[in-house]
């Protein structure tokens, strides 16, 4: 399969692009890059000025011009050598991401049903429903690209993760690599920020789900009705050919699918004995949540059914563990309807993923023969950076302990700062014992960071508070303190293998260094 246009002329791109190539400019020049970064500038290459949060790309163009750039797309006038052709808009932000989308042939692949993209944006489970619906599809085998905040899974390689949604140009050729691979479908996480950006401009997703939205990244959109608008975006934005699914557990699902030209299913959580009066597609009947994973019956109503052939239901046990995860299981489910699997490819897949990185993951010490050493307690590290995402997490632990229930957090520095006294307050009404530290402080004092997040405990719950600013300290005085039946969570990193202090982006793995504790406190030496 041949996803990459390696070559093409200027005019034929701009106008399958849907840009107006108005101004009568003779030049018409072939385009062998698009780029967005002077730096990435050269001989062939069209270069995009978009103003962005925090550099004007129009300060660039004299720069990408010097490296023989053959085509400029800007906001305002620019004079350009002879044969070089340049388009004015009235704004440029998406542009890059379009004319990407148009150079690889993405739009092409879509079109001819040979590629098929899912996007899922929300607060809280976009990494786990990638992870899972990855798996559903593999069971149907399906040739499956991930994008996300853990990792770019391109099928033919695998690349660490820089951000959520990448940046347009990269994304695009991020995509068109996977197909290039074998990859039939891809399945991508899709930031507030990247939709605001217009990073994913170009692109004709076949399904997008919502999955939750709760306060986080109020630093930059400023107030929760930006936020949803934000979100919204991607739902604007599909056609009559796509399907929404989204998540009738939370109050914004329905909102998201106002004025949307999508098919919409409805999932959500459907409680024993009660009746279901929010008209659910897809929903779950809880039957057991232990430590080991969750056990519930998938149902896919009659609407949703080929033919409207009656209700269908399997019993699904995953190794997932809390309602949380049921409703990124019940997300993933839906988005596989929405392409056409089959039930029991969905069943499959969701009882064969063990587990997603810094999601509920468990520390396992072993010993230098390769057997787990019993600590009596347990250690858990999880990405769980907003007030509700820990909520999620503490409530699924809180039954599961046998003892006391020990959280270790911090908070973002140069991030929102409205969720800190939030995550304080779930942090104390959740735990027995709360352990305040840093998370990544980058520019901020993370003693300032503490005394935000302080705020948000009363007189009363100080008293089950500790602090240590230093979180390698922190996470060895929290393990030192727990006891058998314990369970203690080291909450808000996740999978990240790093810290950043200042500009400095420093090695640091919350798994590792609790096995290091453990080793210590145990008086073994023990590995991962």
């Amino acid at each position: 399969m041949t996803a990459s246009i390696r070559q093409i002329k200027w005019s034929r791109l701009v106008a399958c692009a849907g840009l107006s190539a108005s101004g009568g400019e003779s030049a018409d020049p072939s385009i062998t890059a698009i780029v967005d970064d002077s730096r990435q500038a050269g001989p062939g290459a069209c270069f995009v000025a978009t103003r962005g949060t925090q550099v004007d790309g129009h300060v660039f163009i004299e720069q990408a011009l010097q490296a023989g750039v053959s085509a400029v797309i800007c906001e305002r006038p620019v004079a350009v050598p002879k044969g070089v052709a340049c388009l004015v808009l009235p704004c440029t932000r998406g542009v890059a991401a379009r004319l990407a989308a148009t150079f690889h042939g993405l739009d092409r692949l879509q079109n001819e049903g040979r590629f098929h993209l899912v996007g899922i944006t929300g607060t809280n489970g976009k990494s786990t429903f990638c992870y899972l619906l990855k798996s559903i599809l593999e069971a149907a085998r399906h040739r499956t690209a991930l994008l996300g905040t853990i990792a770019y899974d391109l099928v033919g390689r695998t690349i660490e993760a820089s951000m959520t949604t990448p940046p347009p140009v990269t994304l695009m050729g991020y995509l068109a690599e996977a197909a290039n691979a074998g990859a039939t479908y891809a399945v991508m996480e899709v930031s507030s920020h990247a939709l605001d950006q217009g990073r994913c401009d170009g692109l004709r997703f076949d399904v997008g789900v919502f999955s939750n939205l709760t306060g986080d990244h109020l630093d930059y959109h400023v107030d929760m009705d930006n936020y949803l608008r934000a979100k919204k975006k991607l739902f604007d934005g599909l056609d009559e050919r796509a399907t929404a699914a989204i998540n009738m557990d939370d109050p914004a699902g329905i909102r998201m699918v106002a004025d949307c030209r999508a098919r919409v299913l409805r999932y959500g959580i459907l409680d024993a004995d009660c009746p279901d009066d929010r008209g659910l597609d897809i929903y779950a009947v809880l039957r057991d949540i232990q430590a080991e994973g969750s056990l519930f019956d998938l149902v896919l109503s009659g609407v949703v059914e080929p033919n409207g052939s009656g209700e269908r239901r399997c019993q699904v046990r995953t190794a997932m563990v809390g309602r949380h995860n049921v409703q990124n299981c019940l997300a993933a489910a839906a988005a596989a309807v929405a392409l056409g699997i089959d039930l029991e490819s969905i069943a499959r897949g969701l009882a064969a993923i063990r587990g997603v990185p810094g999601r509920m993951q468990r520390v396992r010490p072993l010993a230098a023969d390769g057997t787990e050493n019993d600590t009596g307690y347990t250690v858990l590290v999880d990405y769980a950076h907003t007030d509700d995402a820990l909520q999620n997490v503490l409530r699924a632990l809180r039954p599961l302990a046998r003892g006391r229930l020990l959280v270790l957090f911090g908070c973002g520095g140069d991030r929102d700062r409205t969720k800190r006294s939030r995550m304080a307050r779930v942090a104390a009404e959740g735990a027995d014992l709360v352990m305040v530290t840093s998370d990544n402080p980058r520019s901020e004092d993370p003693a300032r960071i503490i005394e935000d997040i302080l705020t948000g405990f009363t007189d009363s719950q100080r008293t089950k508070v500790r602090i240590e600013a230093d979180r390698r300290r922190a996470i060895h005085e929290v393990i030192g303190l727990a006891e058998p039946g314990d369970i203690v969570l080291l909450a808000g990193k996740g999978h990240e293998n790093y810290q950043i202090i200042g500009r400095d982006k420093l090695p640091f793995d919350d798994a590792a260094v609790a096995v290091e504790a453990m080793s210590k406190r145990n008086g073994c030496v023990c590995s991962s």
